[in-house]
């Protein structure tokens, strides 16, 4: 399914939008609760499936998920009829401090269990499958294993599926210098459930991720050659900014259902990254 992350600005327009086949939707965007935020999560609800997008539950935090936040959660999944809710392999939170962002996490035994058990807490509260997503890093956090091994044995040690950002990991691999391909073949392509993709930003040779550009051709390539090797559920186009047009987010959306019809008709071997 190509889909789209849900955000204000939009709501008249999607429900109108033809060429959307699933949604997503930030939790935090809907903890008030209000009377019309409920009553339209229930109309999302009864029109598309959809996935629930936590910015905030700091999994990578050890300790018990705070239970307000936990509870709150739980109760905008339950609205949204959630087929699916995910997180990021991160913390936000560290000595009862907010920190206002994502920063990645150590990859040590220890971690793992920390997410591990988070992972189990939020499946079994919500009663839907867990994914969770990969970040973009200013410094890598070390740790015992590499990221992919990491995440490999997290899904494997708690039952969760990656929300793949291939975004994320274009311009990890640009920072950083490594090579995305060769990343994605250390990791085991069962584990990828959904796909993230919006444009990057590049300013004095680095890459940034804000969340408004279109999708340049060298990402959509790469995200036709991750598509032939991974049946996904969903793929969310992630915009954040400029949505007041309407025509140019309903042609990314168009490009993506290509980009997906092409890839699945060309895939004689899926799990097969090219090098």
């Amino acid at each position: 399914m190509i889909g789209l992350s849900y955000r204000g600005p939009l709501a008249s327009w999607i429900e109108q939008e033809s060429t959307v086949e699933c949604v997503e939707i930030t939790a935090e965007h809907f903890f008030a609760r209000r009377p019309q935020d409920i009553a339209h999560l229930e109309r999302l609800a009864a029109q598309w499936p959809v996935s629930v997008h936590g910015l905030g539950l700091s999994l990578g935090t050890p300790g018990q998920i705070p239970e307000e936040i936990l509870a709150t959660f739980v109760e905008v999944a339950r609205r949204a009829s959630a087929r699916w809710v995910s997180e990021h392999v991160a913390f936000t939170k560290a000595g009862g401090i907010d920190l206002g962002h994502l920063n990645p996490v150590p990859r040590t035994p220890a971690m793992l269990e920390v997410l591990a058990e988070h992972v189990t807490v939020l499946r079994e509260r919500c009663g839907v499958p867990v994914l969770l997503e990969n970040i973009t890093t200013h410094f890598d956090p070390g740790g015992v294993w590499p990221e992919t091994e990491f995440l490999n044995r997290l899904c494997e040690r708690s039952g969760c599926r990656l929300l793949l950002d291939v975004t994320n990991l274009w311009i990890n691999a640009h920072n950083h210098h490594f090579d995305p391909r060769a990343w994605l073949r250390e990791l085991a392509p069962e584990h990828i459930g959904q796909i993230h993709v919006v444009g990057y930003a590049e300013r004095n040779g680095r890459l940034h991720d804000t969340h408004e550009a279109p999708i340049q051709p060298d990402l959509l390539k790469f995200l036709r050659e991750v598509l032939e090797s991974v049946p996904v559920d969903a793929v969310f186009l992630e915009r954040d900014e400029n949505l007041t047009d309407k025509t140019s987010i309903s042609a990314e959306l168009g490009r993506l259902r290509d980009a997906r019809d092409q890839a699945w008709a060309n895939s004689p071997k899926r799990g097969i990254i090219p090098a």
